[in-house]
């Protein structure tokens, strides 16, 4: 299953027209999509707007795969659950966030090899095909800092 998600902050017309539209073209493969308040009307995949944390979690869980807008909960989730990631930045561009904040976060993480990001709509239909035929995450986080980190911000504040 893929778990499209665009976050609580608008919606995320161009990416969710997009999913429905690969959909089509992937019909073995459920997709299922948190929309928010988006204006589109979903055919081909199963949507909705917004549901509780458990749900989430479920969803999450359950995913082989995450698509998503460049938020950063979003991505730590992914990256907790050891679940690869693909990402479509929103753009201001386009009306989508009030700056480009998330396309500076793909382009940082993409550097680093932590996640797949896709910047149009060929690229990014290719780069879940390629994410499902190999569903290993490129990074993942714990849920909590490391005795290391831990132990080295404690060496430093004594300082």
């Amino acid at each position: 299953m893929i778990f499209v998600t665009v976050g609580t902050q608008g919606p995320f017309d161009r990416l969710i027209t997009t999913m429905d539209e690969l959909a089509l073209s992937m019909p073995d493969i459920p997709i299922v999509a948190q929309v928010g308040a988006s204006k589109y009307k979903v055919r081909n995949m199963h949507s909705f707007e917004f549901t509780s944390s458990l749900e989430m979690e479920m969803y999450f869980n359950n995913a082989h795969l995450i698509v998503s807008h460049a938020g950063m909960g979003t991505i730590i989730s992914a990256f907790e659950r050891k679940k690869p990631i693909v990402i479509f930045p929103k753009l201001a561009k386009f009306g989508e966030h009030r700056n480009d904040h998330q396309l500076a976060t793909a382009k940082r993480l993409e550097s680093l090899n932590y996640l797949h990001a896709a910047y149009d709509f060929t690229t990014l239909k290719s780069k879940i095909s390629a994410a499902m035929v190999d569903l290993t995450p490129l990074h993942n986080v714990g849920k909590y800092a490391s005795n290391e980190l831990i132990t080295s911000l404690q060496t430093y504040l004594t300082m």
